[in-house]
């Protein structure tokens, strides 16, 4: 559920970017253009869910080449809107007010504690770090995963921190004016506060949006890409669980693609799904905050498990592999359940008030039916059935 509710969220966001590039391309929210409606906003989704579906049907290596762009892509295009942002803003924020200013903005939020806007804050991260995630679940697909698997995780935590930082950095500083980038009267009608940012900067200096499209595309082939990404770990992680008998009708969603070596009949389930999450967007305004945060909460949640197992696991029962952290395990697993614990717990808390129908955070809800539907299974059902994962591989005696 989780890797589905990232493909959710990509799709969201970048269907989101597309609105505002056309909105620009076409004259902006003040000069009469283009403002795409909720269905339009749906089909958008709808179309990129079913390219990723699309692409990830075909061979490995075609997935494997697209990778390749995407990391040169995201790269480039992020080295690009880092220093050409803050040079083209025709004024830039001082350091004391990107590192020490508040911006609580109690008209729009309802929130006026400084200290609850920290805490909500720090959750901004872990929407960006998931890339770790796809590159722990791609591992039974890579070679030497035992060492070159630790070495994806990490790399991919030091890029993204490292571009998401710097990232951040740029859009603050070009900020110019901030009770204007909220504001549903807006050159973007205030629906994506990056597409502002860009706009105020390239039509303060050059009297035009170009620059702010062409920015524009460059995080929309992010978010395209990024989508892409998550889609093949998604269905990665459908085929292992239907692989193990884990979910319904397993044996429909195992099937491998006798030409491309693909689950693609997973791949089309996560797609389906996907689709099924966006319908909301029609009616529901906080749809995406609820689903975002159940996803981040299934995800990280996940983690924990394995975490708090080796923190308390003895010793002499561990058998370590070449990718070792030796007398640092305990203190790093310590720190990284607790921090795990910290955000599920945030997540759950509500971003919008006062709180009502519109602005509730419906994560709570939905966490507590899907576990409640989960053990129902599980005790009229699964129990009598599932014995955990299946063994693929060769014990050593010629048996698996």
């Amino acid at each position: 559920m989780d890797h589905l509710s990232l493909c959710y969220w990509k799709a969201y966001a970048g269907s989101q970017t597309l609105q505002s590039i056309i909105l620009l391309c076409t004259g902006t929210n003040k000069g009469g253009g283009y403002f795409a409606p909720k269905w339009l906003f749906l089909c958008m989704y709808i179309g990129l869910t079913i390219i990723w579906a699309i692409l990830n049907t075909f061979a490995l290596q075609v997935i494997a080449f697209i990778d390749i762009i995407s990391m040169w892509w995201q790269v480039i295009g992020g080295i690009v809107i880092v220093i050409m942002l803050p040079l083209v803003a025709p004024t830039t924020q001082s350091a004391s007010y990107v590192f020490t200013h508040f911006e609580t903005s109690p008209d729009s939020t309802g929130v006026s504690s400084k200290p609850y806007v920290v805490i909500l804050a720090f959750l901004v991260s872990q929407y960006s770090l998931y890339g770790y995630d796809a590159a722990a679940h791609l591992t039974e697909e890579t070679k030497g995963a035992d060492k070159n698997g630790p070495i994806a995780i990490l790399s991919s935590i030091g890029l993204i921190s490292f571009f998401g930082f710097a990232y951040i950095l740029a859009l603050t500083f070009s900020i110019q004016d901030f009770s204007y980038l909220y504001d549903p009267s807006n050159e973007t009608a205030g629906a994506f506060v990056p597409a502002q940012i860009l706009y105020d900067a390239f039509h303060g200096r050059y009297q035009n949006s170009t620059g702010a499209i062409i920015l524009l595309f460059i995080i929309w082939g992010s978010f395209f890409f990024g989508g892409l990404s998550i889609t093949t770990s998604a269905a990665r992680v459908v085929y292992a669980l239907s692989r193990d008998k884990g979910i319904p009708f397993s044996s429909i969603w195992r099937q491998i693609h006798p030409k491309h070596k693909v689950p693609s009949n997973a791949v089309w389930l996560c797609a389906a799904i996907c689709i099924i999450l966006g319908l909301p967007i029609l009616k529901v305004n906080v749809v995406f905050t609820a689903i975002t945060s159940i996803c981040t909460i299934g995800w990280v949640g996940g983690y924990a498990v394995p975490i708090f197992a080796r923190m308390v696991m003895a010793e002499k029962n561990f058998k370590a592999g070449p990718f070792y952290l030796g007398k640092a395990r305990r203190p790093i697993c310590l720190i990284a359940f607790l921090w795990i614990c910290y955000t599920c717990c945030v997540f759950l808390l509500p971003t919008l008030y006062p709180i009502s129908w519109d602005t509730f955070n419906y994560a709570p809800v939905a966490l507590g039916v899907g576990l409640g539907l989960i053990m129902l299974w599980w005790l009229l059902d699964a129990r009598k059935w599932f014995k955990g994962p299946v063994r693929n591989i060769d014990n050593g005696n010629g048996k698996v």
